[in-house]
């Protein structure tokens, strides 16, 4: 299911994707990680629920250029809204029934090694057998 998340978001132009966590991220690069699996959730293993993180990072050179290019991934539509690209194939080619993206959060810097980085965390839901 990460790579079928990388592959949606492959959509978004100039955007790097990873479907594991790389040491040294090149941005800007959505990274997928898995956060929880709720098992059984119909009978006979017929429903799992899985959350997943996109962690979207962007370089940050200035600050308003960073800001202003993650924000345009953060929009709820457009040519460069993960929330658009994710959800144009929401059985993740036929590996899930269903998924939304559930919420952006932690808006924020990050550090990676020693390098200063602007971010923002996806919630993507996804409900598979």
């Amino acid at each position: 299911m990460r790579t079928a998340l990388a592959a949606n978001l492959s959509a978004i132009p100039n955007l790097r994707t990873s479907a594991t966590v790389p040491d040294k991220p090149n941005p800007p690069v959505a990274v997928i990680k898995p956060n929880s699996v709720n098992f059984d959730m119909a009978f006979a293993r017929g429903l799992d629920e899985y959350e997943f993180s996109v962690l979207l990072i962007v370089g940050r050179v200035d600050e308003r250029t960073a800001q202003n290019k993650l924000d345009g991934y953060c929009a709820p539509s457009g040519s460069g809204s993960v929330k658009e690209a994710i959800e144009a194939d929401k059985t993740l080619g036929g590996n899930a029934y269903d998924l939304r993206v559930r919420e952006m959060r932690n808006y924020q810097q990050i550090n990676v090694g020693d390098v200063i980085y602007l971010s923002a965390e996806f919630v993507v839901q996804v409900f598979a057998q």
